[in-house]
């Protein structure tokens, strides 16, 4: 405010000005940090995809899953910080919004005191210069009067220096009340400028606070990852890696007995199979095979017969060799007949042909029957009851691979047991492995009875929301906005497959059709992603496994008796071209009188806005009127509710098949008993089932999961127009 320039206000006004430049600039530092962060989240995400494609094999390779978690975590924490920024950036954005505002509001405010600048500073000039004349003059005048000259030329000297002596007068008084002026206005808006810049300080200061807060609060997350990762390398120790291998390479846990010579069987001779028992202290074993004789034929013919072998069940002999334990035909279809074979898993029993094809699912099931048929025989051996010596023909698929020729010996069977009996127990005997998780599962939807080694049933379902505002006839003004869901559903059964598998199949998608989408964004406590893919179509997806099993487990918990749970996977944005994106073109014209007002509203079905297009059902419009509507007269005909003062029309299906390709106009007129009302804006619903409008879908990847089901529908979301 001081100075003999008066320039002050121009300072001042500048400064704020720069503070605006201020906020841009950190806005674009703070959004390089976050691309700086994404790229290493980045980096770290492909380190960790990588750590999981490394050997699986030798006593190392769990150390790798303890690397790969770690990785995931600190690339997930980078992310965070990513997320953090880019909010952080937003607020900034809305910051330099209102700082731009508030500064046109200000400048608005101090146009005044920038007219009394310019006027002190014109009245400063003007009172120097009629200074300088009135010295000039007054020195003229005394030069005359001392040099003797005219009174003539004295008097005329006289009159200028007066004149001259009234304007320097006349600008001293002006200069005082423009000073005065200015130093009033000038004094508020310093005042009011240094308030815009403390505050603009304030701000600068919050928001550098929450970067600082938004990087510690990561490098704490850091901190922590690298804690967990130094603990869990040291709760890997050589002894745990070494009992993991094992477990999951280990061949056995006991040693076979020794083998006894038996002496040959005339009767199991000619029938062309031999057996022979391994006994050990408390386990029986059983070994059969199976020759071209009796059973078998060597005729092509005769391939399509069922191929039958004998199972044999030796007796348990006591250390005491005292008493010799038998067990009854019907204590053995006791220790089987209660096993019932789901649906999509039954078999005829004598038709071991067809069930070849099925060697995987009778393997397990035949398993199945051993363990349940030793642990029987155990039972009985125990109590030295009785002893099992009948003999039955057990007809029943071969649990391994069928061999190479039709005239080769088949591999040892599966442990079984043999009675001497013509009976055949598949006349009462119904089998299954209901309780195995490893045989049969059912196609259907849910709830499943999944197996490990099947294709796990996984639905998708894209719901996308169209949200439009016209504005009268003219389609510039129309705006447009389209989002849109990707949900999974799993089914009940599949918890149970992921919670008993330490390492279950990575859930892998292809994201198809993202040409058109704006912005995709994933659930990031499940999925991955590599954001360095070069394709603009499609985006490849992973899931955190653990994560989703997690979910899925805590979704059961809190809703036990659902037979599917649904998880939102990502949300996106699709790009809009204006009028052109919406399924239902609008156009409203209202007339409002004293006594009436009349309406039409136009629509066009707009198929170019839907990759396939499809009807609009469901569809509805709905148009509230002011003015105490006395009477309506619509056409079509529409319901009219005098308690909400709303009109609605519910219309059916729109499509490129109904009258005039979808195009049509609803009219009303109402009558006023208090007019004239104002025009409203209508609101639109309706639906469309089967398709979307980005045209945005889904490919599984990899084994293990199969797609069961994939549904598409779009609606309306805040759809609306006005005149």
């Amino acid at each position: 405010m001081q100075g003999d320039k008066n320039n002050g206000f121009d300072v001042l006004y500048h400064n704020m000005k720069h503070g605006q430049i201020s906020s841009k600039e950190l806005t674009d530092f703070i959004r390089e940090r976050s691309t700086i962060e994404e790229a290493y989240a980045r980096s770290m995400t492909k380190l960790a995809k990588s750590a999981g494609n490394f050997s699986q094999l030798g006593t190392f390779a769990p150390v790798w899953d303890v690397f790969k978690t770690s990785t995931e975590k600190l690339a997930s924490c980078h992310m965070e910080l990513v997320r953090k920024l880019q909010e952080l950036i937003k607020e900034v954005q809305k910051y330099v919004e209102e700082q731009a505002k508030a500064h046109k509001k200000t400048k608005e405010e101090v146009a005044s005191t920038l007219e009394a600048v310019q006027n002190i500073q014109t009245t400063s000039q003007a009172l120097l210069k009629s200074r300088e004349i009135y010295n000039a003059k007054t020195v003229e005048q005394e030069r005359l009067r001392k040099e003797g000259a005219t009174q003539r030329d004295v008097d005329k000297a006289g009159v200028k220096a007066k004149k001259a002596t009234e304007t320097y007068k006349s600008y001293v008084e002006k200069y005082a009340a423009a000073k005065s002026e200015f130093e009033q206005k000038m004094a508020e808006t310093a005042q009011k400028f240094q308030d815009i810049e403390e505050n603009h300080i304030h701000h600068m200061k919050e928001i550098i606070q929450s970067y600082s807060r938004s990087v510690d609060e990561t490098h704490v997350q850091i901190g922590e990852v690298h804690t967990e990762f130094v603990r869990n390398i040291e709760n890997t120790s050589v002894e745990s890696l070494i009992h993991k291998l094992a477990e999951s390479k280990g061949t056995g846990k006991e040693r076979p007995g020794p083998i006894e010579f038996e002496e040959c069987n005339a009767a199991i001779a000619t029938e062309g199979k031999s057996c022979y028992t391994i006994k050990g202290e408390s386990e029986i074993f059983f070994v059969c095979t199976l020759q071209n004789s009796f059973y078998s034929s060597s005729d092509s013919e005769d391939e399509d017969e069922p191929r039958k072998f004998h199972v044999e069940i030796k007796p348990v002999q006591p250390n005491n060799d005292t008493h010799q334990n038998r067990a009854t035909i019907d204590e053995l279809k006791a220790s089987i007949g209660n096993i019932i074979l789901s649906p999509s898993t039954s078999v005829r029993l004598l038709d071991t042909h067809r069930m070849l094809k099925h060697l995987k699912t009778a393997e397990l099931s035949l398993s199945s029957i051993a363990v349940e048929i030793t642990r029987r025989i155990r039972a009985h051996a125990t109590h030295g009851h009785t002893r099992l010596t009948s003999v039955t023909r057990f007809a029943q698929v071969r649990p391994f691979s069928p061999p190479k020729t039709s005239n080769a010996s088949p591999p040892p069977a599966a442990p079984l047991a043999r009675a001497e009996s013509s009976s055949s127990l598949s006349s009462n005997a119904s089998l299954s492995a209901g309780n195995t998780p490893t045989v049969g599962t059912s196609r259907g939807p849910s709830p499943v009875t999944l197996a490990s080694l099947d294709a796990l049933p996984i639905a998708v379902a894209f719901t996308e929301s169209v949200n439009a505002y016209f504005k009268g006839a003219d389609p510039t003004k129309c705006i447009v906005k389209i989002t849109g869901d990707m949900t999974l559903s799993f089914p009940m059964g599949i918890i149970k497959v992921f919670t008993t598998n330490p390492s279950p199949a990575v859930l892998t998608f292809k994201l198809k059709n993202t040409s058109r989408l704006e912005q995709i964004l994933p659930n990031q406590q499940l999925l991955y992603s590599d954001p360095s893919q070069s394709d603009s179509n499609s985006k490849d997806f992973w899931f955190n496994m653990q994560a989703l099993t997690s979910y899925l487990r805590k979704s059961s918990d809190q809703n036990p008796t659902a037979s599917y749970y649904n998880v939102d996977v990502l949300k996106y944005q699709v790009q809009s071209d204006g009028i052109h994106s919406t399924p239902l073109n609008l156009a409203v014209y209202w007339k409002c009188a004293a006594s009436t007002s009349d309406l039409r509203v136009d629509y066009r079905y707009n198929p170019e806005s839907m990759v396939s297009p499809g009807p609009l059902s469901n569809v509805q419009i709905l148009v509230p009127v002011d003015g105490e509507v006395t009477n309506m007269q619509s056409l079509p005909n529409s319901n009219w509710n005098p308690e909400q003062n709303k009109c609605l029309w519910k219309l059916s299906d729109i499509s490129e098949k109904s009258d005039n390709e979808g195009a049509g106009s609803l009219r009303a007129k109402f009558e006023l008993s208090d007019g004239p009302s104002n025009p409203t804006t209508l609101a639109v619903q309706f639906m469309s089932e089967g398709s979307t409008l980005s045209g945005v879908d889904m490919e599984l990847q990899g084994p293990g999961y199969r797609l069961s089901l994939n549904k598409k529908r779009f609606a309306t979301g805040r759809y609306m127009a006005d005149c």
